[in-house]
């Protein structure tokens, strides 16, 4: 049965580039009825930390990536000394003070087969000896890498391009334990925009950070998932049970993909859109919730007709709460320009005769409120625009929002009322 893990070091939170490496080796396990393996490489003590590891698992768990079997490498230090006690003694390495070094014999050729770069040669003399122990007695990277991967039954590593360098000093390690040799898969690193290595100068970088910026898991892995595979097809939105079906190492891309933050708001926006919105609602109670806005009184019904409204106006949850905040806060803050442009004397008497046509309104829903601005209108000769702008603007501060009357009937006609007036008084002492 194949084998694949994914070793993130807790020295740092949980990167995309990683997230995606995991995703891939997770989609070719759970396409082949593999095995999957999470192995914590924790080797440095110093740099390892725990509020690192716990973010690594909560990230994975967020996106659904499930594993196997758990693994420490700070647990595993016996099992490292051991192997490199054998290579010293059977003369393939040295002592240099309490270090282990293994000797690299410089007339030796590798060459390893990459399923996606295909053959791979390289002249020992460009490799020096390798370190296996340090003087404090932690196991290099390479050393423990590869007796972990030997024992754990590893038959495919799947990871960055960026271990291409790595590849022959592990060959050289397994060779000399008696190691089977596993298949290698080195994947095209993330990009940004610039065509640099995606790094924090780009913005966001780790998965929890794109989870406080309210992208949705689904969302997240459907994008990690086409960011350097292809599915064959034009189709852009899988589910995870739809990716596991789908997943293929040869439609993995040779080249580097760029990470795209407006595509991924596209994808994220399309997930938003489909989802239940009793299920939405729950993922933006939290938020709203930490903005102040409400409290576990809130109307609920309400709260869904209002996220119905705007579902197809937002990409993440934390533009809902930015979107939104003049239906929470009874202080709304003007854009200037809209103020300036709309707020005028004129439109005073249309915005009192507006406000006294709701206070005398016996029903307040859409229609109702639709009929009866659009039956003032033409009562007072006037384009329909004249009122609506000033309205939205007096309402909601700005001259952008879903349609006037059902903002109107989510305001609710008290807080209406009490804008209109705020504004009406204002408009007379000018």
């Amino acid at each position: 049965m194949p084998v694949v893990r994914f070793a993130p070091s807790p020295t740092g939170y949980l990167h995309v580039g990683g997230a995606r490496t995991c995703l891939f080796n997770w989609l070719y396990a759970r396409s082949t009825g593999s095995k999957f393996i999470l192995r914590i490489e924790d080797t440095d003590l110093t740099r390892s930390k725990k509020e690192y590891l716990d973010e690594i698992l909560d990230s994975l768990k967020w996106m659904g990536l499930d594993w196997d079997e758990l693994y420490h490498q700070s647990e595993r230090f016996d099992l490292y000394r051991e192997h490199a006690q054998k290579l010293l003694e059977e003369g393939k390495a040295y002592k240099d003070g309490e270090a282990i070094i293994y000797k690299v014999k410089d007339d030796t050729a590798i060459r390893f087969f990459d399923v996606l770069h295909g053959e791979i040669k390289i002249e020992a003399d460009h490799i020096k000896d390798q370190v296996l122990l340090k003087s404090d007695g932690s196991p290099a990277y390479n050393f423990c890498c590869v007796v972990d991967d030997a024992s754990m039954g590893l038959t495919h590593i799947i990871r960055g391009d960026d271990h291409i360098a790595n590849t022959p000093k592990q060959i050289l390690i397994y060779e000399a334990l008696g190691f089977k040799v596993p298949k290698f898969v080195h994947i095209p690193m993330i990009l940004g925009e610039d065509k640099s290595r995606l790094s924090k100068r780009h913005g966001a970088t780790a998965i929890s950070d794109y989870r406080k910026q309210g992208v949705l898991p689904e969302a997240l892995v459907n994008y990690l998932a086409l960011l350097g595979w292809n599915p064959g097809t034009e189709r852009e939105l899988f589910t995870l049970p739809e990716l596991v079906k789908t997943f293929s190492l040869k439609r993995v891309n040779k080249t580097a993909a760029v990470f795209d933050n407006e595509k991924l708001g596209w994808v994220n926006g399309e997930y938003i859109k489909k989802l239940d919105s009793d299920k939405l609602v729950a993922l933006l109670l939290p938020l709203l919730k930490d903005k102040g806005y409400i409290d576990d009184n809130i109307d609920q019904p309400w709260l869904i007709g209002l996220v119905n409204l705007y579902k197809t106006r937002f990409n993440n949850l934390n533009r809902f709460v930015e979107l939104t905040g003049f239906f929470f806060n009874d202080e709304i803050e003007y854009d200037q320009e809209s103020e300036q442009k709309y707020l005028v004397p004129e439109i005073t008497d249309a915005l009192e005769a507006f406000k006294n046509k709701l206070i005398t309104a016996d029903t307040f829903d859409v229609s109702t409120i639709e009929t009866t601005t659009r039956a003032l209108v033409e009562e007072l000769n006037i384009k329909s625009g004249e009122l609506i702008h000033p309205l939205r603007v007096a309402l909601t501060g700005g001259t952008v929002s879903p349609g006037i009357f059902e903002v109107i009937y989510y305001l609710g006609k008290d807080k209406v009322i009490m804008r209109l007036d705020k504004v009406i008084t204002k408009l007379r002492a000018v």
